[in-house]
């Protein structure tokens, strides 16, 4: 029944491309994605995609920009041989924090990725959780942006039952901690802090109750990690009984690790839209949930052209 469908990956994340090709029963596509010696990628399709429904998997995760033009140029070839639609599947969607002006002078990189992505070729963009709503505006082809809320709350209602407070750590997170919450039968709690500048924040103030409580911080990516340590420290402060922390994207860059093994968490939940290097695989506390059957999913419906609606909750 999926005759058209090729679905193909660069080297970002091939794990999670066979993950989802497992779940729709067909292969991964053949493509060689290396590079040149001076550092060009080169990309080679090694199967026939003409008149085809093409997916690339692709998150532009780090090295984000070897991954992206892994992606761009991927895009490029199959435009070139002939592919009907191409859908680009962005899991994790590099640049997406630099979505405005927050400074004079300041680029909106969110913005030039999707005018790379759009001008490359792709007819569609698949992606999840996207650090801003609004950057889904910045293309002129469909955007369709998941959310990994069904995986992270299965796992949370078998986990976290009782005497619960989900805690957004910062206020722009605040909606989907209260989402989260109103899930779980939980209450709500904010961190009202500071940022200082690029991967660095100051814990101002803790607007809620979280003493006696099993504390569950819900952010969309950890980076270097510095303001879920940072919130972790307040909450135990405040009286929490123990801190856990829930996010989608894993970046764990920098000092990531090594602040999180040296931190009061007790658990660190990610899902696998980038894939964990050998240490954070390593790292005790952090537990990884598959986000494969959703993509999956999504993936079947838009080769259907059948709704996708169901799959934003």
């Amino acid at each position: 029944m999926l005759e058209k469908i090729r679905i193909f990956s660069g080297n970002a994340n091939i794990a999670l491309a066979t993950k989802i090709c497992k779940h729709l029963g067909v292969p991964l596509g053949k493509a060689n994605v290396t590079t040149f010696s001076d550092g060009e990628t080169r990309v080679e399709i090694d199967e026939n995609v003409r008149g085809m429904d093409v997916f690339i998997i692709q998150s532009t995760c780090p090295p984000v920009n070897v991954t992206l033009m892994e992606l761009l140029i991927m895009i490029d070839a199959m435009k070139r041989a002939s592919a009907d639609r191409i859908t680009a599947v962005v899991p994790y969607y590099g640049y997406a924090r630099q979505d405005r002006k927050v400074a004079p002078r300041a680029p909106i990189s969110a913005k030039l990725v999707a005018d790379l992505i759009t001008t490359a070729g792709a007819n569609r963009v698949l992606s999840m959780d996207l650090h801003a709503g609004q950057i889904q505006g910045f293309f002129n082809i469909p955007v369709d942006n998941l959310f990994a809320k069904p995986v992270l709350m299965d796992y949370m209602k078998k986990n976290f039952l009782d005497n619960t407070v989900v805690v957004s750590p910062d206020t722009g997170g605040v909606e989907r901690a209260r989402s989260f919450g109103k899930k779980l039968g939980a209450s709500l709690a904010i961190i009202d802090k500071r940022r200082e500048g690029p991967n660095e924040a100051e814990v101002m103030n803790i607007i809620g109750n979280v003493k006696g409580k099993r504390v569950i911080i819900l952010d969309d990516m950890i980076d270097t990690a510095g303001t879920v340590v940072q919130a972790a420290s307040a909450m135990k402060e405040a009286g929490a009984l123990e801190i856990s922390v829930c996010c989608t994207h894993p970046v764990l860059s920098g000092p990531a690790l090594e602040r999180i093994e040296g931190s009061k968490i007790k658990e660190v939940l990610v899902t696998d839209t980038i894939p964990l290097g050998e240490r954070a695989k390593k790292c005790k506390k952090i537990k990884v949930l598959s986000v494969s059957g959703i993509l999956g999913e999504a993936v079947r419906r838009i080769y259907y052209n059948d709704s996708v609606s169901s799959l934003f909750i």
